[in-house]
């Protein structure tokens, strides 16, 4: 039925070069924004990496107080009370009891933001409405994970605590929570 058959094949040679063309210039631009995304996060990562850590026993401590389904559950926390101290919150720890925790003091309020790098350990995120009651849970946070993790709202504080244990001890949205300082000794 076709008279000529070469122009068609023409345009599926042209079609094939074409997709082709496309495809490796999906490939370059994939790439692309891969390494335009790490030369972006590899001044932030070597930051974290290459600042210097406080020991934690050097921060200051507190007795955390979270009052959940008509239970009282104490923690001992750190109070990552500086810039620094907040930089480096729970990085690199390797072992968290149940009773222990960190609180980041956010002074005014505001909306606060955290990732998982250098983090070892899974952490469940809680978000402390001025007021004192607990607005938003960010259950097991995975270690070393870049992804960022909003409070979404102005929070006064966050607190830190392992992964799993907000489920276990039953504390959820709505939970009131208060600390109290340790004299140092």
């Amino acid at each position: 039925m076709c008279e000529n058959a070469e122009p068609s094949r023409k345009l599926e040679r042209v079609m094939r070069n074409g997709l082709s063309i496309r495809a490796g210039m999906a490939v370059a631009l994939a790439v692309a924004l891969a390494v335009g995304l790490l030369a972006g996060l590899t001044p932030m990562l070597a930051c974290a990496q290459s600042m210097p850590l406080e020991n934690l026993d050097h921060f200051p401590r507190a007795t955390l107080v979270i009052e959940a389904g008509g239970h009282v559950r104490r923690f001992r926390a750190w109070i990552a009370d500086t810039t620094a101290r907040q930089a480096q919150g729970l990085m690199f720890v390797r072992d968290l009891p149940a009773d222990e925790g960190m609180i980041f003091p956010m002074h005014p309020p505001q909306v606060a933001q955290f990732w998982m790098a250098n983090t070892y350990i899974p952490l469940d995120m809680l978000f402390v409405a001025p007021g004192g009651r607990i607005e938003k849970i960010t259950v097991n946070a995975k270690p070393f994970s870049l992804k960022t993790i909003s409070s979404g709202t102005p929070v006064e504080a966050v607190i830190e605590i392992g992964g799993g244990e907000a489920r276990t001890l039953g504390i959820t949205v709505g939970s009131l929570v208060r600390w109290t300082p340790v004299a140092a000794q």
